[in-house]
């Protein structure tokens, strides 16, 4: 099983949308696929029309000898499941804080579900935080969306220097352009330079109207228009993750 945190400091730049996509694309390849939302606002259990209720909250979670599994509820999509989120998850840093071995308490309890899954996606939260350092013991590779402007540039920066703090297990970092507008010049000049360092994945993913409308067809933009460029790029995407992983 490979675990893929999808996470960056800066809110507003996709991370959810490509979250929900991705992993609907996994499971479109035939991988199962586990999407864990741990994000209080429960974006991605909203757009796979799952309540964002956990029985338990976060205790359950992090519960050491508890059935995770049995939190794991089955989507309309087939190979796609999600751990759906809750609001409790707000206060997740203090849950992990009373645990012992915080870092690895995450990693432990995805463990469990090894025999299930292949692939497990962990949506979180636009913060640095002890849930971030959790999420980073937990994952193989961190998928950090940037978009191509000089704020996003900087909070990759921030992701590489977090993420090379942390003196235990590293995981590989896959930047990816994200919501990318090629009218604008700065975004096209910014792309051509994000391009040209090989850590990011070659595929972009453009700013589209079809996207933004996920939250009303509460569902990923393959299953709805799967013609779309957007539909595509997101399907480009697994399969650079894919390779790169060797899922």
């Amino acid at each position: 099983m490979k675990t893929v945190g999808i996470w960056t400091i800066k809110g507003g730049v996709g991370k959810t949308a490509a979250a929900v996509n991705v992993a609907h694309a996994a499971a479109l390849s035939g991988v199962r696929t586990l999407l864990v939302d741990l994000d209080p606002q429960g974006a991605a259990s909203f757009y796979l029309r799952i309540p964002a209720r956990l029985k338990g909250g976060a205790r359950s979670l992090l519960r050491r000898g508890g059935d995770l599994g049995a939190l794991v509820r089955p989507t309309e999509f087939d190979n796609l499941a999600i751990l759906p989120a809750d609001f409790s998850y707000r206060h997740l840093d203090l849950e992990l804080e009373r645990r012992k071995k915080p870092g690895r308490r995450l990693a432990d309890r995805l463990a469990t579900l090894s025999e299930r899954f292949d692939l497990v996606l962990l949506d979180c939260a636009p913060s640095v935080s002890l849930v971030s350092e959790a999420v980073l013991r937990a994952s193989d590779a961190l998928l950090v969306p940037v978009i191509p402007s000089t704020l996003s540039m900087r909070t990759l920066d921030q992701v590489r220097s977090f993420v090379a703090s942390q003196t235990r297990r590293q995981p590989l970092l896959l930047p990816f352009l994200s919501m990318v507008d090629r009218r604008k010049r700065l975004h096209r000049e910014t792309t051509g330079a994000c391009l040209a360092d090989s850590s990011f994945l070659r595929t972009t993913i453009p700013f589209a109207s079809v996207v933004e409308r996920m939250g009303l067809t509460r569902a990923p933009v393959a299953a709805t228009l799967p013609s779309q460029p957007a539909a595509k790029a997101f399907a480009a995407l697994w399969h650079e993750i894919r390779e790169r992983l060797g899922v």
